[in-house]
C-alpha cells in the first residue's frame, strides 16, 4: 500500500524554528532556495545567532540535514555543534552567487551530504 506524501508549503515552513537534536533553540528558516531544472529544494536558508534579528548569519542547509518535527512545528539539524561552529555563511545583505554550483557542492560537502545533482 502507497503512502501519502508529507506536504507542507514553502510559507508555512518560513520561520519555522530549528534545533538540535539536544532540544537547544538554534534559529528559524529564512527561505527556501529552489532548483527549477532539478525540481526539488536545493537549501535551506536558516539564520542562526544575534539578538532580534541583529547580527545574525545565514547559512545554506541541505534538506537532508534538517528532519521536520511535524508536531511541534519545528526542524530538527542533526550534526555536531563544531560543523555549525565552523560552517560557511553569509551576510543576509551579501549573499553569495546562490546559483554557483561549486559553492553549493562546498555546502553539501560541509555537511557530509552529495549534491543532488551528481547522484
Amino acid at each position: 500500500m502507497q503512502t501519502k506524501p508529507r506536504l507542507l508549503s514553502a510559507s508555512t515552513i518560513s520561520g519555522d524554528k530549528v534545533r538540535n537534536t539536544s532540544g537547544e533553540d538554534l534559529g528559524k528558516i529564512e527561505d527556501l532556495m529552489v532548483d527549477l531544472d532539478h525540481t526539488r529544494i536545493a537549501y535551506a536558508v536558516v539564520s542562526f545567532g544575534g539578538m532580534m534579528g541583529m547580527g545574525s548569519k545565514l547559512f545554506a542547509i541541505p534538506m537532508e540535514a534538517l528532519a521536520v518535527d511535524t508536531d511541534a512545528h519545528e526542524f530538527v539539524l542533526n550534526v555536531p555543534r563544531e560543523t555549525l561552529e565552523k560552517a560557511p555563511g553569509f551576510d543576509k545583505d551579501n549573499w553569495p552567487d546562490t546559483s554557483d554550483l561549486e559553492w553549493q557542492a562546498r555546502i553539501y560537502s560541509h555537511y557530509g551530504y552529495a549534491p543532488y545533482w551528481d547522484r
